[in-house]
């Protein structure tokens, strides 16, 4: 388990429980809380579904709306941070359904930028471009899954209680995933 997954899960024991008891009663400084931890990772979520500013802002309320009214039905059974997921990934899959279109995360600027000079940042952009070409090529459910595993950080079983999908399918898709994105990088640069 990674310093980031141990921190939250840390977080959640002590700090979410009680903001998440107490804005299910009503109080707005508690959720508000929960609405800071969490933004960031609900508004990435978003832009990978939407790729605009003005319709991921909407659908980033829209989930805090939700999450808000269905705090009482939160029963611990997942970690918190799985079940906002859930709900943010089943808003967007519905916003989606009337568009049907997806687009991978993985085309906003989810790679960290570490310039060492002009040569490692130019590097790093055809890398990225072509890493994003790659995505662009793979089924929609493997491009789903790849986005939630190395962009998110969700484990096979977050990504399982996200999706709906069972944990094998989650584990096929990603390996197909990296293996179709492996073969499309060697076959455009020559490299293996």
């Amino acid at each position: 388990m990674s310093d980031k997954k141990d921190r939250e899960a840390a977080g959640e024991n002590r700090d979410i429980a009680q903001w998440i008891s107490q804005a299910a009663q009503g109080d707005f400084s508690a959720f508000s809380q929960i609405v800071r931890l969490y933004k960031n990772r609900i508004a990435a979520l978003g832009m990978g579904f939407f790729k605009n500013m003005a319709d991921t802002e909407d659908f980033v309320q829209d989930v805090f709306i939700r999450i808000f009214t269905g705090l009482r039905s939160f029963r611990g059974e997942s970690r918190f941070s799985t079940w906002i997921t859930r709900i943010a990934y089943n808003t967007a899959i519905n916003a989606m359904n009337r568009r049907k279109v997806y687009e991978s995360i993985a085309n906003e600027d989810m790679i960290p930028d570490e310039s060492g000079g002009p040569e490692e940042e130019q590097m790093r952009r055809v890398a990225k471009e072509a890493l994003l070409e790659a995505m662009g090529d793979l089924p929609e459910q493997h491009s789903l899954c790849l986005d939630l595993f190395f962009f998110h950080d969700l484990s096979l079983k977050e990504i399982s209680d996200t999706t709906g999908l069972p944990v094998n399918t989650v584990k096929s898709h990603i390996f197909r995933a990296k293996r179709a994105l492996r073969d499309k990088l060697i076959e455009k640069t020559g490299v293996e």
